[in-house]
């Protein structure tokens, strides 16, 4: 067994608060010639539970994973503005602070959105973006699949002591590790965060960001999942004729849970190195 890529975590102030990230590889050896990377996780998925994937993507990549505001030990309130604008700010931010010359976006879930909308703010030293099953919901769109209450529910639980049972009853499919995970960091995710950022899915277009990215753009979608259709390809790719998509199988929408290796195999080299 190979030791581990992660290096430290650590916090800082950008774009008006602290954000908390997670570093793995850093840049020594041939990570050097290669463009950093920024994992932004979903909408209750602390950096913490990205570890395994941030392992990974540390063997080849300078890698960061960032904890989104009102998540993990990022600064939360009942006033802080957990809109959209607000999460793309922040991801920039973090790009400025730390300083990366150059450096790729992947967002998951509500972390694709994210990337997608800083995207197309076109930073300075955005190389590349993934967005890997991204909501597709806006306005006058279908609806996202999830519902609040799953969020809701199991947050109010795990702040008051959540046990392996009942989190298991959340998410039967994952393994014992992954749930102890959970378990232990869901707490940590504001709940007024996560209701407005499951609100602002179905009021936020992310479709009108498309046409402004101007870096190459992979769509990774679930095979098994229904967050992404084949017309919901078509439409981001005439509005990004950039884009690239590749869908997984055997994957529902927590992609690299459902079957890691393929999750990777997803990236192909378009990172710059395939995740092997």
């Amino acid at each position: 067994m190979s030791s581990s890529h992660y290096l430290y975590g650590a916090h800082v102030h950008a774009n008006g608060i602290r954000q908390h990230y997670l570093r793995y590889g850093g840049s020594g050896g041939e990570r050097a010639t290669r463009d950093a990377v920024i994992l932004v996780p979903g909408i209750t998925s602390p950096a913490v539970t990205w570890g395994f994937v941030a392992e990974r993507f540390g063997r080849h990549f300078d890698t960061y994973v960032l904890d989104v505001r009102g998540r993990g030990l990022s600064e939360a309130s009942d006033t802080l503005d957990y809109s959209l604008d607000a999460q793309a700010a922040d991801v920039i931010a973090l790009a400025e602070a730390l300083a990366l010359p150059r450096f790729a976006l992947v967002g998951h879930s509500m972390g694709g959105r994210i990337a997608i909308r800083a995207a197309g703010r076109q930073p300075a030293g955005l190389t590349r973006v993934v967005a890997v099953d991204p909501p597709v919901s806006g306005p006058g769109r279908r609806a996202y699949p999830a519902k609040l209450p799953w969020y809701v529910d199991s947050i109010r639980l795990a702040r008051r002591g959540i046990t392996l049972d009942q989190m298991r009853e959340f998410c039967p499919t994952w393994t014992e590790e992954q749930l102890r995970l959970r378990a232990q960091w869901l707490h940590t995710c504001d709940e007024r965060a996560i209701v407005t950022s499951f609100e602002a899915f179905q009021t936020d277009d992310i479709h009108a960001d498309l046409p402004r990215i101007a870096v190459p753009l992979l769509l990774i979608t679930a095979e098994r999942g229904d967050v992404v259709r084949p017309g919901d390809v078509e439409e981001m790719r005439r509005l990004a004729p950039q884009l690239a998509e590749v869908r997984v199988p055997d994957a529902g929408h927590m992609i690299p849970w459902d079957h890691e290796a393929n999750f990777y195999r997803a990236f192909g080299d378009f990172l710059g190195h395939p995740l092997d």
